[in-house]
């Protein structure tokens, strides 16, 4: 039986350009996802293209393996 890894992709996004990623919002969400049994594997920032418009907002990409 192969027990391979499995990986969830999380975009975190700010509603509004120059916004701040919220360190609480981040602690939440990386503990909600451990609540789940999803390990952190990596977390990189990223330009986020929203729905509207062409331009986009400062974002975080995190990476989880189970």
């Amino acid at each position: 039986m192969d027990n391979h890894p499995e990986y969830k992709v999380v975009e975190v996004r700010e509603g509004l350009v120059g916004d701040k990623i919220n360190a609480k919002k981040l602690e939440k969400i990386l503990n909600d996802h451990a609540k789940d049994g999803w390990k952190y594997k990596s977390m990189t920032s990223a330009s986020v293209k929203g729905r509207i418009g062409p331009g986009g907002t400062d974002g975080l990409i995190i990476v989880f393996e189970k």
